[in-house]
């Protein structure tokens, strides 16, 4: 059996709040904010919920996560999302200044990476493609239910 690395293991947390975001309704993606090895924070997609285009899985996890860390900053802690951000939720990472960003499937029509590239904090890393395939074939899935509707 192989063995999972770090990055896979808080992926598939995120995925499983990207499973509660489908389970509501929502568009799925997940996220988790992890600080010294421990997830101080999950978030998903509370869009339709809330009746809020800012509930955005990425922008829970760093409201939860400031909230228990007791600052806006998030310096030292990484964020692992289930899809590439969008430009706000870029711009909300940037301004937190997560030091580390790791999502797993692309979004080439509404990612950051094609709009704001440079959106993060200068020193933040990124490693995309983190168990890509689930995470894409979960978006798949839910927007060819929607369509069949």
């Amino acid at each position: 059996m192989l063995r999972m690395t770090t990055d896979e293991q808080f992926m598939r947390k995120a995925l499983a709040e990207a499973q509660q975001a489908l389970a509501a309704g929502e568009v799925p993606i997940g996220a988790v904010i992890v600080s010294r090895g421990r997830i101080i924070a999950r978030g998903h997609n509370l869009t339709e919920t809330l009746h809020d285009v800012t509930a955005h899985a990425e922008m829970q996890a760093i409201t939860a996560a400031a909230n228990q860390l007791g600052g806006k900053y998030l310096t030292d802690c990484t964020l692992y999302v289930t899809v590439e951000p969008c430009v706000m939720c870029a711009g909300a990472i940037g301004w937190a200044q997560l030091s580390r960003i790791v999502y797993g499937a692309s979004d080439e029509k509404r990612g950051y990476a094609l709009y704001a590239p440079k959106a993060f904090h200068p020193k933040a890393t990124v490693t995309k493609g983190v168990l890509e395939a689930e995470c894409r074939q979960l978006m798949q899935d839910f927007f060819r239910q929607r369509r069949q509707r």
